[in-house]
């Protein structure tokens, strides 16, 4: 069975920091990219990060860009996500997704561009 479970979400205060993990299997990790969205309540789902399936090239929204680091370790099966200096607003349910492209592109953006889904994990900052 494919599988992608998120974990290390939590609770801290502004400022903090938490490192979220994906690990994936029943599905050959090394040729998917990955990322990694978030929804608030209320909210639609919104790409936060993605990286590729072997060379490493990644992609960060505006929002995250220089608190938030994505990385992966095919070696594991698993895709991180380094997460410093949290906001408020990064509050969120945070999910991992596979998309089956080599590349990262304007294509993962999409939801609809991914194959399978974790479950999710929640992250709330406080101020």
């Amino acid at each position: 069975d494919v599988q992608l479970q998120a974990s290390g979400g939590g609770s801290v205060q502004t400022g903090g920091s938490l490192r979220l993990s994906c690990a994936a299997s029943g599905f050959s990790f090394d040729k998917y990219a990955i990322g990694w969205f978030r929804q608030a309540p209320g909210k639609e789902r919104d790409r936060v990060a993605c990286v590729s399936s072997k060379d490493g090239i990644t992609w960060y929204a505006d929002s995250v860009k220089g608190r938030f680091t994505i990385s992966r370790d095919n070696a594991k099966n698993t895709v991180y996500l380094q997460m410093n200096s949290l906001k408020p607003e990064d509050t969120a349910v945070y999910y991992c997704a596979a998309s089956n492209v080599n590349y990262v592109s304007s294509y993962l953006a999409r939801i609809t561009s991914y194959d399978y889904w974790g479950q999710g994990t929640l992250v709330t900052v406080s101020s």
